[in-house]
């Protein structure tokens, strides 16, 4: 219980520093500088270097692109039904097509599930989401605004992304134990996560965007809050059968909110930036009653 007061302190006090404009635009880039080149990859060293390595490790892997793809067709859809634009539809798919997995996921995860499943949360992020953003949503988001994107630049971003990096070395050195102090400091770095991640996502949120644009608010969060968690539901524990821990963490993870780094991409590339703010600003704050009721429904199966 006191893990889930501590996201919704954190968050409540981003609010408070942006509205009361004690930090600005350059304190939120540096607050999110600080997580992705400092605290994710500490966690990330830390639990896949204990994490079994095998075919289970494929589902939380391949949750995001699953849904990305899914996601991409029903936007699609929709969009041609009601005569949404290209960028629209870009901007849904970026934001909604992929969750919030690393910067609330991972507190959430270790809220509700324990430390222990970090490692499943960073694969669900590393190997799925960020990858399902980096390769094919920068080329849809570069098509959608009539830009070209070499491959190498794609190669170059994945590759040297902190987070990613870090869990490749931490899989490839599981052969070797790590020292005391070693994990201490990784322990001690990772556990800012909660409170930094929590913070920039309250001092990034912006609710006056909302305004006219209800209808691809609601498209975007029924589908990243309800449909998404509930089709990897579906298909992991339904059709497949799978129970485990690992798979009701990745189901978990699906629940998430919309991306951020999604909505940040939409805005850098110009596609409707308005809608990309009103989904965050009031998904991630919808996500934090949603995904406690998936929660308690996973506790049900």
């Amino acid at each position: 219980m006191e893990n889930f007061v501590l996201l919704g302190v954190c968050f409540l006090l981003g609010v408070v520093l942006r509205r009361g404009k004690i930090v600005d635009e350059k304190g939120v880039v540096a607050l999110n500088g600080i997580i992705i080149h400092v605290s994710l990859p500490a966690l990330a060293l830390l639990y896949t270097h204990s994490l079994p390595v095998g075919p289970e490790l494929l589902i939380p892997a391949a949750m995001a692109w699953i849904l990305f793809g899914v996601g991409l067709l029903v936007f699609y859809g929709i969009g041609k039904v009601f005569g949404l634009d290209r960028k629209t539809i870009t901007c849904l798919t970026l934001c909604a097509g992929l969750g919030n997995t690393s910067f609330v996921g991972l507190p959430m995860i270790e809220a509700f599930y324990g430390r222990e499943f970090l490692g499943v949360g960073m694969l669900c992020d590393t190997a799925g989401t960020f990858m399902a953003l980096a390769i094919p949503g920068i080329i849809l988001a570069a098509r959608a605004s009539g830009h070209n994107i070499a491959g190498w630049h794609v190669a170059k971003k994945v590759l040297l992304f902190p987070p990613f990096f870090a869990v490749a070395f931490g899989f490839a050195m599981q052969s070797v134990e790590y020292p005391g102090w070693f994990e201490s400091v990784l322990s001690r770095l990772g556990s800012t996560l909660t409170p930094l991640a929590l913070l920039s996502v309250g001092m990034t949120l912006r609710f006056e965007d909302l305004r006219g644009n209800g209808r691809s608010l609601a498209i975007g969060l029924g589908y990243k809050l309800f449909a998404a968690p509930l089709l990897i539901g579906f298909l992991y524990m339904g059709i497949l059968g799978n129970e485990d821990m690992i798979t009701r963490v990745t189901v978990f993870e699906a629940a998430m909110g919309p991306m951020i780094t999604g909505g940040i991409i939409a805005m850098t590339y110009g596609l409707n930036p308005r809608l990309a703010s009103a989904l965050l600003g009031v998904g991630i704050p919808m996500s934090f009653l949603t995904v406690p009721l998936w929660y308690f429904l996973l506790g049900l199966i």
